[in-house]
């Protein structure tokens, strides 16, 4: 955990994007191990929802331009992930942008936004609600007293 202190919040942004993409990685610990470093806590919120964000629209281009063939062939995004992803738009709608920050499917459902061509300003927003919830939850427990 010592590398992420080195790298500060450029380290915390990275983790952050790279969290929303396709890739299994997580970026709530290196946001704890900063925010229990005394670095501050608004100003690490905002850096990781705007990397987060940013990978999530990521997923969305590569969804928007790059179709089904790219998606499933290229990326290698498994098709049971990209159906639940797909029946969540059908059950719940752009409302579910909501949950891209759950794991598993919150990286598909971003995508799936992109190939079904969801408003890209509804997808920013929704998005950016769902994601900055999650970390300002995820900055309260960590500060939290016991």
């Amino acid at each position: 955990m010592e590398t992420w202190l080195e790298f500060g919040m450029m380290g915390l942004f990275l983790a952050s994007f790279l969290a929303a993409t396709i890739l299994p990685l997580g970026s709530e610990v290196v946001l704890s191990v900063l925010l229990l470093n005394g670095l501050d806590p608004v100003s690490l919120v905002a850096v990781a929802t705007l990397g987060n964000v940013l990978g999530s629209l990521t997923n969305y281009a590569l969804g928007f331009w790059g179709g089904t063939y790219l998606v499933s062939n290229v990326l290698k995004v498994p098709p049971a992930k990209l159906e639940s992803a797909q029946q969540h738009f059908k059950t719940y709608g752009t409302w579910s942008l909501l949950l891209a920050w759950v794991p598993v499917i919150g990286d598909p459902l971003t995508v799936v936004a992109g190939l079904l061509k969801v408003n890209i300003g509804w997808f920013l927003l929704l998005v950016t609600v769902g994601k900055l919830a999650r970390y300002i939850v995820v900055a309260f427990v960590t500060l939290s007293p016991g």
